[in-house]
């Protein structure tokens, strides 16, 4: 476990953060679906300055075949930054936290499938970082689900993630980068809302016992509120007749 760097400047000034936002703000989401073709499920995800490609291929049959599994799917997360994605160029090829990431979104999502509905199969999810600003694998697990579910795969229900932190001691919703990095502590969450489940709980830095549990239920209050854009985005997907040449929704 890190600890987060303290020697920098204000981030928090009368309850107003560097980008605007007062401490219980998320950023703003935008969510579109159906963005690629040839994917079985796919989604655009624009959470705050992030920008994030999903795509779902599957069920399918999976080779090399010693890979299936009898009594069930097998899911397979790839999280990937592009090279530009961030300020400084990165290496093309999957680098250890991309590793991490991916095992850690495979384990978050896994619990909301019925993997046992596909025996002897794969699903993908391929995720594809375009840009970054903080909070890429919760938007890239937010979007992934919605992605699963594009794609119709029975879940037991959506995955939704959001992270809260401690900034200048105090307690902030959905971190950006700069907060991620000059800030105290990082929590970031997944939760299925209807099944009242924690699928994702890591923590980066330190809080103590009252900290962790405002900044838990915080994280929580986010998770909730970005579940009811995901379930307006699929709702408006699947029940409004008028849908472009893509299958996207048309803008009103």
């Amino acid at each position: 476990m890190s600890i987060k760097n303290k020697s920098f400047g204000l981030l928090v000034k009368n309850g107003i953060r560097t980008d605007g936002r007062g401490l219980g703000d998320l950023r703003k989401i935008k969510i579109d679906l159906g963005i690629l073709r040839n994917a079985d499920g796919s989604v655009y995800i624009e959470h705050g300055k992030n920008k994030i490609i999903v795509a779902v291929y599957g069920p399918r049959e999976l080779h090399p075949k010693r890979l299936t599994l009898p009594d069930r799917a097998l899911l397979r997360c790839r999280y990937h930054m592009a090279p530009f994605s961030t300020d400084e160029r990165k290496r093309p090829a999957p680098s250890r936290r991309e590793i991490e990431i991916s095992k850690v979104i495979t384990e978050a999502l896994e619990p909301s499938v019925f993997v046992e509905h596909y025996p002897r199969t794969v699903i993908d999810v391929f995720i594809e970082v375009l840009e970054s600003d903080g909070g890429t694998r919760c938007a890239s697990i937010t979007a992934a689900s919605i992605a699963l579910a594009e794609a119709g795969i029975a879940l037991k229900d959506l995955v939704v993630a959001c992270a809260a932190g401690k900034i200048d001691e105090n307690i902030a919703l959905d971190l950006n980068s700069i907060e991620d990095q000059k800030g105290e502590a990082d929590l970031p969450v997944a939760i299925m809302p209807n099944k009242n489940v924690i699928t994702l709980l890591q923590m980066d830095g330190n809080l103590n016992e009252e900290q962790f549990q405002q900044t838990l239920e915080l994280a929580i209050d986010g998770c909730k509120q970005i579940y009811l854009l995901q379930e307006d985005v699929l709702k408006k997907r699947y029940m409004s007749p008028v849908e472009n040449s893509q299958g996207a929704l048309k803008e009103e």
